[in-house]
């Protein structure tokens, strides 16, 4: 395995380069004594459910993985919490305003972009939406599809992480979406 920090060359106070490895995830600069950390970036990932308790699932419209299954979501942003994220990525991939949200489990995961792969930690939640009119695939889902997760292809579903949640929760089918009155409880 290379270097998660291998396509930095220079190091990115002094700009000395004598930025050598350090640690499996760090690089440290000799001349300034700067160490960087390789940690991984934070994202989500969102089981949604129809009153048929079929899922959610988008198709990517770019790379990586482009034309392949996903889940709703993304990494998140500075400054912002995964439940700020949950509710920021459903709302820009898919038009759904988020109404109550139950955290699920994380795995670890790497995302290639542009040439550098980046280790994520991905956070699954599964939420409700009150409104499913206004349902419609934008900004990085080309479609949206409901499936049912046990008839889902795995194969189809391009990144990783998404396919071991799937995985995950195959053994654990969830009955058809909660009611209002029992999402309040949540």
């Amino acid at each position: 395995m290379t270097h998660p920090l291998q396509k930095y060359r220079y190091c990115p106070v002094c700009g000395s380069q004598r930025f050598v490895v350090a640690t499996v995830k760090s690089k440290r600069c000799d001349d300034c004594g700067f160490e960087l950390f390789m940690n991984p970036s934070a994202s989500v990932a969102v089981f949604i459910r129809n009153e048929r308790g079929e899922v959610l699932f988008v198709v990517r419209a770019s790379e990586p993985a482009k034309g392949t299954l996903d889940l709703p979501g993304g990494f998140t942003d500075i400054g912002e919490t995964v439940e700020e994220a949950v509710r920021r990525e459903v709302m820009e991939e898919t038009g759904l305003r988020v109404g109550t949200m139950r955290y699920l489990f994380s795995l670890p995961n790497s995302y290639l972009y542009s040439g550098l792969t980046i280790p994520t930690m991905d956070f699954f939640f599964e939420c409700t939406v009150d409104d499913l009119s206004t349902l419609h695939a934008s900004d990085d889902a080309a479609a949206c599809r409901w499936l049912r997760l046990d008839e889902v292809n795995l194969e189809e579903i391009g990144l990783d992480s998404i396919r071991r949640a799937c995985e995950k929760l195959r053994g654990k089918e969830a009955p058809p979406r909660p009611s209002p009155k029992e999402r309040e409880r949540w």
